[in-house]
C-alpha cells in the first residue's frame, strides 16, 4: 500500500509540519483534531471553557446545555496554503433545543478533502488513472443541564476515511476505512461565584472538560495493522474580564493532551512479528498519562489561549468582535506555535467570523505550512437566546 502510506504522511501535515513529527504521527485520521470554526480559531484554537455556539459540538458539547433556541453554522478553509495543494475542509453544525428532552440535540459534518492523486504502476511511472482522497465524520449529540450550574454533553460519531479507492496491483486492502467514536463533555458555569477581593463573577466564568474521539482503532488493511484514532483530553477555562452596556472582554485558555499509546504510533506499516500486546483505547485513556516521565508528560500538553473583545448593544441588534490568540506546542512534541487573529459581526439572527494564522512572528517559521491559513464561518441563530454566541448566556 505504498500510495496509501504516502497519503497518510500527507494527512499528518493536516495538523502542521514539525521539526519532530512524533506528536503528529501517534494517531490516524488526524483531521478529527482540526479546530473547525473561525471563532475559536481566532482565539488561538481554544474553546472548551467558552463553548457557547453550535461549534461547541467539537470543543465541548456540554456548553450547548446552557443554550436554547436553534442555530446552524458553516465553516470553510483552504488548508496548508503554503503547499498550494487542493486541500480544504468544510464543517457544518446544527443545534436545536427541545423542551420535551430538557436539552438540545446536535449534529455536525466534517469533510476534509486531500485532492486528486495520479495512480501509477510499480513497473512504470506512467499514469494509469486518478483518484480522490478524503476523510469525513458525521456527529450526533445531546446536551442537557444537570443543574443551573452544570451541563453535560455526549456525541456519537461515524468516521469514514477514503485514502485510495482500490489497491495497487497485488497489494491487499483498499485504503478505505470506517470506524466510530464518542465524546463526553462537562461544564461548570456558576450563576453565583464569590471570590475574595473580587466579588461575584457568576455567569462570567466557566470551566469545561471534553474527552473526545473515544473509540476503537481504525484499519485500512487488516486489524493487525490498525492505528488508534486521536483520543484527546481538553480542559478549558473562560472568564469575562470586563463588561458594560457596549463593551466586553473575555479570556480563554485550553490545555489538551493526546491519549494514545506511544508504542502504538502510526508508521504507515506495522511490524506484525512484534507480539507485544497493543493497548486498547479504553486502556490508553488512563495509561497515556503515565507512559513517560512527569516532565515529559507536562511537555506533551498543548496550551492555547485567546482574548475576545465585543462592541455593540443587544438592543441595537448589531455587535462586532476582535480576537487574538496564541497556540503553543513543545518543540519535542510537534513544535507548532503560531499567533491567531480574528474578527466577527452579529446582526439580528446572522453572524460572520473569520480567523487568520500567522507564524511570521517566530524566527525560522516564516514558511510554515500553516502560515496565512484563513477560516470563514457563517452562523444563523433563531429562537430564545439566538444571540448567545457573543458569550456567556444566562441560565435557562
Amino acid at each position: 500500500m505504498k500510495r496509501i502510506a504516502i497519503i497518510m504522511i500527507l494527512c499528518t501535515l493536516i495538523i502542521g509540519m514539525a521539526e519532530n513529527t512524533y506528536a503528529q504521527g501517534e494517531a490516524a485520521v488526524p483531521f478529527l483534531l482540526l479546530a473547525p470554526d473561525s471563532r475559536a480559531g481566532g482565539l488561538g484554537e481554544s474553546g472548551a471553557g467558552l463553548a457557547d455556539n453550535s461549534a461547541a459540538i467539537f470543543w465541548n458539547p456540554a456548553g450547548i446545555a446552557f443554550l436554547t433556541g436553534s442555530e446552524v453554522g458553516f465553516t470553510h478553509s483552504n488548508w496548508l496554503p503554503m503547499f498550494n495543494l487542493d486541500l480544504f475542509y468544510d464543517y457544518a453544525t446544527y443545534r436545536q433545543y427541545i423542551d420535551d428532552l430538557s436539552g438540545s440535540v446536535t449534529a455536525s459534518v466534517t469533510y476534509m478533502n486531500y485532492g486528486e492523486f495520479v495512480r501509477t504502476s510499480s513497473n512504470s511511472p506512467d499514469p494509469i488513472g486518478t483518484f480522490r482522497s478524503f476523510d469525513a465524520a458525521l456527529t450526533l449529540g445531546y446536551a442537557t443541564k444537570l443543574s443551573n450550574d452544570w451541563g453535560l454533553g455526549f456525541n456519537f460519531r461515524v468516521i469514514h476515511s477514503r485514502l485510495a479507492d482500490k489497491p495497487t496491483e497485488a497489494e491487499q486492502g483498499s485504503g478505505v476505512a470506517t470506524s466510530v467514536s464518542f465524546d463526553i463533555g462537562a461544564m461548570w458555569r456558576p450563576e453565583k461565584f464569590e471570590l475574595p477581593l473580587i466579588g461575584d463573577i457568576g455567569n462570567k466564568f466557566s470551566i469545561g472538560m471534553n474527552l473526545s474521539n473515544i473509540g476503537p482503532k481504525i484499519y485500512y488493511i487488516d486489524q493487525a495493522q490498525a492505528d488508534p484514532i486521536p483520543t484527546n483530553f481538553r480542559l478549558g477555562l473562560a472568564t469575562r474580564i470586563f463588561e458594560d452596556e457596549y463593551n466586553s472582554l473575555t479570556y480563554t485558555v485550553d490545555f489538551s493532551k493526546l491519549l494514545v499509546d506511544k508504542g502504538d504510533a502510526f508508521r504507515g506499516t506495522v511490524d506484525t512479528t512484534n507480539t507485544e500486546k497493543r493497548k486498547d483505547f479504553y486502556e490508553t485513556i488512563f495509561t497515556a498519562w503515565f507512559d513517560q516521565s512527569f516532565n515529559e508528560e507536562l511537555r506533551d500538553i498543548v496550551t492555547t489561549m485567546g482574548l475576545e473583545y465585543w462592541y455593540g448593544s443587544e438592543a441595537d441588534g448589531f455587535k462586532f468582535a476582535l480576537r487574538a490568540g496564541f497556540f503553543y506546542e513543545d518543540p519535542s512534541y510537534g513544535n507548532r506555535k503560531f499567533v491567531t487573529l480574528g474578527a466577527g459581526i452579529r446582526y439580528d439572527l446572522y453572524g460572520f467570523d473569520f480567523s487568520y494564522i500567522t507564524t511570521d512572528v517566530f524566527k525560522g517559521s516564516e514558511n510554515h505550512p500553516l502560515n496565512n491559513t484563513l477560516r470563514f464561518s457563517l452562523l444563523i441563530g433563531w429562537g430564545s437566546q439566538a444571540k448567545a454566541t457573543t458569550g456567556f448566556p444566562r441560565g435557562i
